[in-house]
This record gives structure tokens, C-alpha cells and sequence, in this order.
């Protein structure tokens, strides 16, 4: 296979790099202060089981030779940071080495390593990231540091230690939601060690992108961390590019002593290009050229995000902790975007969308009837949280009581427009031009809507012994919400809606490296979850989700390597009158094989079905929902300096909405990596869909299924400078 860059100048530079590492393979003698010894004495450390440790320890920042893509423990099973082993569900800690090294920079670059997710794209009135989790949507199941983060838009990953996905049905932990589970994007801190690392990168198609991560001790209890981005980025898809950036801020006051305050903010900008993706033709994505778009070159996506987070921590002993913690989120989003609704003959006829558009004409007869999908969306919301932490022993058995309460309050506005007498593209080969003269604009529907949550909880974490352990946890939601509509029917809904989440876990644990749980967790959805509503839906009582699971997690040669494994049902009934159930099962490994060669990797196979449905789907396989899923990243280092590395991810077979009529193949993407450490710098090579495969990566159940291609091979060479 023939690798074609697009690039001249990366061409050279990846010689360069292949040059340098065969040279200095000849010699086992690390470069002079490294501090890397030959021989390969920077064998991770064993680790500690004990339930005290922190999240700092997956807080892994920088490129340095070495890193462990293996975390654990996580804040994302418990509300506290708990050591994996005793979280009775599933759990996929994605560190910052693990992003680093495959450079990840994008939210949905980063979930490739976590099989059972897929993406989804731009929806109706939704936007931004959309990720589906063990079959299920988890559209609002996205948490910023255990903060619900409702907003639509597409997030990065500049400002993040890591991304923890907890999976299963988890409404006693986190509220309304999460029936595949949630994902929890972890911040960067502000720490008690000056850091100053700055990273530049250039890509093939013209991509630039520069970060910085700056953390400064303030005294001997305070400090200051700042993070910043900004990025153009083009593709290998025509048309497609985005200019972002951003900034995170980070002040932490009293670290060490018993009360500590953090202060932190994401502020980011996007002005993103669109892409609706292929419509299907004879029941798959029209085949043409991958590099196709089917909009017009002045669409956009523009995003305004701000976060704001205030937590204050007072541990009055060794075994009582309170804290409190405030989040205000404010999301604005401008789209103008363009998409094929109908496939249209040159002699005037409408195919059937809903039947995967079914006909024997050529391509080259084929058009596309262009619709907008304007929108200006407004998303607020305002959420506090306390807990009280408190250790005990009642007649000999530990107790980690949780107990807690949640406020929370979200409005919603969404002002759709709609353009009229927008034109037909060519299918085999779209001209690409600007809105064309004519073309009216229109205001539309105006969505308002708001909602008011109030939670309390408590959950239980008991320890019989050294080898079992109880955890039960019960938790009551009130969720209020209202909406109304200027055009759109319903012109008006209100809903008040009461559940108790339940939650229950067995493990057993007959030595340090073994660790068996069987474990049970409910959630719920509310019609008006995602504060808009489809007419008909709207008086519907809340889907309730129901999960079992059964696994066991093994820490193997020395503590290094860590396997998971689990099988599990998950059934949501109420579901639109319905019922789905997905039965599974997964397995996972990460860590060191040996001293030099690490692994992170997993394996998914869902059997997921619609039990029952009025709408005619009954039998049929949930939408973006693959049998199979599976990835894996593996790196060796050598010659003291030298890091050579690269995986896959793999899904199978997909259909684009619920009917089964439109489906996408499945696909393999093969990455590579090589990367040259120093003390004071990092040279790094990414080598994306090194292959050039031709796959679909999002799916969008609209317009009878539209599926959206990923990107073609794309290099990267990433320098990165610690001061």
C-alpha cells in the first residue's frame, strides 16, 4: 500500500522522524538528561488499592515518556473518587496521555476509544455532540465535572485531564437520564507545580491548532491554571472547515488545608461548517464521491459557550467532608444550515425517503432538494449540588454514607427560519455556490421552554469485610417542566413528573487483584427531558429504564495491566408506547505488557431490539446501535526516546433510524503514531485513517436516514514545548 501526502512539507518531516529513529535505534544510551535509563528502570510503579486516593492520579498531563493510559480510580461511579475495582458498572476512564498520543482533540475523537458509543449528527433542533450509549441516546447524559452539560454544542478536549463514561442506568447518581450511562468530562486543575507546556500543530488539508497549558503556584496553599486553544481546520472533505478557540481558567484557594475553594470557567467560540451528511439512495448513503458536500458555502454553525463552576470543601475530621457546588451555563448558537431533504429525478419525481429512496436510474439522473435547517437557540441553566461525606462503623461493618441535594433550574429558546426556493443539486457531482439570489427567508416556530429540578439523595457504600461489600442507594426527583410554541403544535405543555431511583450492588473481592460484582440501577426519561417535544408525546408518562449487570475486573502482572469484563440488560418501556431492550456484553484491557509496551482496548456486541412499538418498528434494531463494536491503541517505547504506536476502531453494521430501511456498512479505521521525547520538548506524528478508508461515521434518522462520511487520511505533526 501506497501512502500519498498531501503535504510536501509533513512528506519531509515524517523521513526526518524515520531517519532519526532507525539512526538512533543503533544506541540503547538514552540521550543525556532524559533521565530514561536503557535498561528499561522506568517500570511503572505498582499502585495502591487503598479507597483514600484522589482524581489527581489520573490527572495525567504533558507528553512524557511513559504515561499510562490505565487509570484507577474515578469520581464517576460514586459522587467521590473510588477506586474502580469497588464500582459495581462498567467504566472507561480515557486519560489525557491516552489523548495526547493519538491526538485527540475533538470530544468525538476522544469516545472512539470506548466501544458501545456511536455519533450521532445534527438532529432537528439539536446540535453539537450526540452520542449514543448502549444503544440508547445520551443527547443530555454529558456532565463537565459531575455538572449536567445540556448545551449543544461541539466540544474539545484542550481543557481536560479526562473523560470517565460510566455506563448503564444511572438516575440515583445523576438525575434524569442516563440510560446507556453518562459521560463525565474532568477538568484540568490549578496544582500546587508550576507547568508551562505549549503545543503547535499542522496538518495535511490545512490544519492548524495551538494550545497552551500554564499552572502557577500562587502560595504555599493556592494556585492558578490557564488553558487556551484555537485552531483552523480544514478536511478532506470539500467545503468543510472550522475556526474555534477558547479559554479556561482555574483558581484553587486552600489545597491541603481542611476547607478549599475552586473557581473555574470554559469560555469558547466555534464557527464551524455544517455537514448534514449523504442522503441514502436504494437504502444506502449515495454512493459518490466521499469528499461530496450537499449544502451551500455560506452555511455556518456559530457557538457561544460559558461555563462558570464554584465549589467549596470543608473537611471537618477524618471522617465527615461537606460540599457544595454551583454551575451557571449559558449556550447561544446561530446555524444557518443547508441539507438534501428529498432525492429528486431529472424527470421531476420525488423518491420515497422512507423507503430508503429506491430506484434503477443512474446517479447522474439524481438530484438533491435542498432544505434549510435555520436556528437560533439560547440554552441556560443553573444547577447547585451539596454533599455531606461521612465514614462510620456500625457492628463492625464500614460505612460511606452520601447523602445529598440537587437544584436546578433550565430555559430554552429556539427561533427557527426557513428559506424558500432554495435549489436542486447534483448528487454524482454538487456545484458548490453561496444561497442563490430568489431566496426568501420566512421566521418560524419559537420554542420556549423551562424546567425546575429538586433532588435529594443518599447512597451507601458498606464493607462487610475485606472481600465483600454492599452499595445501595435510593434517590427522589421532582421534574417540572413547561413549553410552548409561536407556530408548532403543541402550542402548549406543562408536565410535573416524580421518580425514586434506585440503586444496588454486590462485590466481591477475594484478593487485592480480583474484584466480582452483580449490580442493578434504574433511570428515567421525561418527555420533556430535552425541553422540546414532538405533538403527541407530550402527556406521555416518563420512560422507565431498568439495567442488570453482572462483571468482574482483574489486575494482572504486578498491578499494571488492568481486564474488565461484563454482561448486561438494559429495557426501557414507556418508550414512545413501547419498549426496547438491549442484552450485551463487553470485555476491556489497559495498561503496561511489559516495562516499553502498553495497551488500551475493548471490545462491545449489543443484541439490541424494539420489543414493541405502535409505530410499526416492533422487531426492528434501534437506530445507530451496531452489533459489534471494538478498538484498540498500543504503543511501545525504545531507545530511551522513541515512542512507536497505532490501533483501530471498528463498528459493525448500522441502520440510520429506527425503521431499518437505511444502513451503512461497517468499517475498520487503522491510526498510527510516532513520537521523539525530551526533557523540554516533544516531537509527535499522527497518522489519521491511515489507510483511506472510505467509511460513515454519524448517522441522522431524518429525511428517511442520512449518514455523514468520516475524514480521509490526515496527517499531523504536533510539537509541543514544556518551559
Amino acid at each position: 500500500m501506497t501512502l500519498n501526502f498531501r503535504f510536501a512539507p509533513l512528506h519531509a518531516a515524517i523521513m526526518l522522524m524515520l531517519s532519526l529513529s532507525a539512526a538512533h535505534a543503533q544506541s540503547s544510551t538514552p540521550a543525556e538528561g532524559t533521565g530514561v535509563p536503557a535498561n528499561g528502570e522506568n517500570t511503572p510503579s505498582k499502585k495502591a488499592k487503598s479507597p483514600t486516593k484522589t482524581l489527581d492520579e489520573v490527572h495525567v498531563t504533558g507528553s512524557v515518556l511513559g504515561n499510562s493510559y490505565n487509570a484507577d480510580s474515578s469520581s464517576v461511579g460514586a459522587k467521590v473518587p473510588a477506586p474502580l475495582r469497588d464500582i459495581p458498572q462498567s467504566v472507561v476512564v480515557v486519560n489525557r496521555a491516552l489523548l495526547d498520543a493519538q491526538g485527540a482533540a475533538s470530544f468525538q475523537d476522544a469516545l472512539r476509544n470506548v466501544p458501545g458509543i456511536t455519533i450521532g449528527g445534527a438532529e432537528g433542533g439539536q446540535i453539537g455532540n450526540n452520542i449514543n450509549l448502549r444503544g440508547f441516546t445520551a443527547r443530555t447524559d454529558i456532565y463537565m465535572d459531575g455538572f449536567r452539560d445540556r448545551g449543544q454544542y461541539y466540544r474539545d478536549t484542550f481543557d481536560l485531564s479526562a473523560i470517565e463514561v460510566l455506563k448503564g442506568p444511572s438516575s440515583m447518581l445523576f438525575g434524569r437520564g442516563s440510560t446507556g450511562g453518562v459521560i463525565n468530562q474532568v477538568s484540568k486543575e490549578a496544582e500546587l507545580k508550576p507547568l508551562m507546556q505549549v503545543s503547535a500543530t499542522v496538518g495535511s488539508d490545512d490544519r492548524y491548532r495551538g494550545t497552551a497549558d500554564i499552572n502557577q503556584p500562587m502560595s504555599a496553599t493556592s494556585a492558578v491554571r490557564l488553558n487556551v486553544f484555537g485552531q483552523d481546520t480544514h478536511s478532506t472533505r470539500d467545503r468543510l472547515a472550522n475556526k474555534d478557540y477558547g479559554i479556561a481558567p482555574s483558581l484553587r484557594f486552600g489545597i491541603g488545608t481542611p476547607t478549599e475553594i475552586t473557581l473555574s470557567a470554559l469560555l469558547q467560540h466555534n464557527d464551524d461548517m455544517p455537514d448534514y451528511g449523504f442522503p441514502a439512495v436504494n437504502g444506502r448513503p449515495v454512493n459518490a464521491d466521499h469528499d461530496n458536500f450537499y449544502g451551500l458555502t455560506n452555511d455556518r454553525t456559530i457557538q457561544d459557550v460559558g461555563l462558570f463552576n464554584a465549589r467549596i470543601q470543608h473537611v471537618f475530621n477524618a471522617d465527615v467532608t461537606l460540599r457544595s457546588q454551583l454551575q451557571y451555563g449559558h449556550y447561544t448558537t446561530d446555524a444557518r444550515e443547508t441539507a438534501v431533504h428529498s432525492v429528486v429525478t431529472s424527470a421531476g419525481v420525488t423518491l420515497t425517503a422512507a423507503a430508503g429512496n429506491p430506484t434503477n436510474l443512474p446517479l447522474s439522473q439524481l438530484y438533491g432538494q435542498l432544505q434549510s435547517h435555520d436556528r437560533v437557540i439560547h440554552d441556560r441553566s443553573l444547577d447547585s449540588q451539596t454533599d455531606l461525606i461521612s465514614n462510620f462503623e456500625t457492628a463492625g461493618m464500614a460505612h460511606t454514607l452520601i447523602a445529598g441535594v440537587e437544584l436546578g433550574h433550565d430555559s430554552y429558546d429556539n427561533q427557527t427560519h426557513t428559506r424558500n426556493g432554495l435549489p436542486l443539486i447534483s448528487l454524482l457531482n454538487p456545484s458548490y455556490r453561496a444561497t442563490p439570489a430568489g431566496v426568501t427567508t420566512v421566521v418560524g416556530n419559537d420554542a420556549k421552554a423551562s424546567a425546575d429540578t429538586f433532588a435529594a439523595y443518599v447512597n451507601d457504600t458498606v464493607k462487610l469485610n475485606d472481600q465483600w461489600q454492599l452499595i445501595g442507594g435510593l434517590r427522589r426527583d421532582r421534574f417540572k417542566a413547561d413549553i410552548s410554541n409561536t407556530l408548532s403544535l403543541p402550542a402548549g405543555a406543562a408536565q410535573t413528573n416524580y421518580f425514586t431511583s434506585v440503586r444496588g450492588g454486590v462485590i466481591y473481592q477475594p484478593s487485592e487483584q480480583q474484584s466480582y460484582y452483580v449490580s442493578y440501577g434504574t433511570s428515567f426519561n421525561p418527555s420533556l427531558e430535552t425541553l422540546t417535544v414532538t405533538n403527541g408525546t407530550q402527556n406521555l408518562p416518563p420512560e422507565k429504564n431498568r439495567s442488570y449487570e453482572i462483571g468482574g475486573k482483574w489486575d494482572l502482572l504486578d498491578q499494571r495491566l488492568e481486564l474488565t469484563s461484563a454482561v448486561f440488560e438494559v429495557t426501557k418501556t414507556n418508550a414512545l408506547d413501547g419498549t426496547v431492550r438491549v442484552r450485551g456484553a463487553e470485555v476491556g484491557a489497559s495498561g503496561h505488557l511489559t516495562d516499553h509496551w502498553q495497551i488500551f482496548s475493548g471490545y462491545t456486541h449489543l443484541d439490541a431490539r424494539i420489543v414493541k412499538a405502535l409505530d410499526g418498528t416492533q422487531g426492528n434494531v434501534p437506530a445507530n446501535t451496531p452489533r459489534n463494536s471494538a478498538t484498540a491503541w498500543s504503543t511501545y517505547t525504545f531507545a530511551g526516546n522513541w515512542e512507536l504506536g497505532g490501533g483501530f476502531s471498528y463498528l459493525s453494521q448500522r441502520y440510520a433510524a429506527n425503521t431499518d430501511v437505511v444502513s451503512t456498512g461497517g468499517y475498520t479505521r487503522w491510526d498510527a503514531t510516532l513520537a521523539y521525547h525530551q526533557p523540554r520538548y516533544d516531537l509527535r506524528l499522527n497518522l489519521l485513517n491511515m489507510t483511506d478508508k472510505r467509511y460513515f461515521d454519524a448517522l441522522i434518522p431524518s429525511d428517511g436516514g442520512r449518514s455523514v462520511p468520516g475524514v480521509g487520511r490526515t496527517e499531523l505533526i504536533t510539537v509541543t514545548f514544556k518551559i
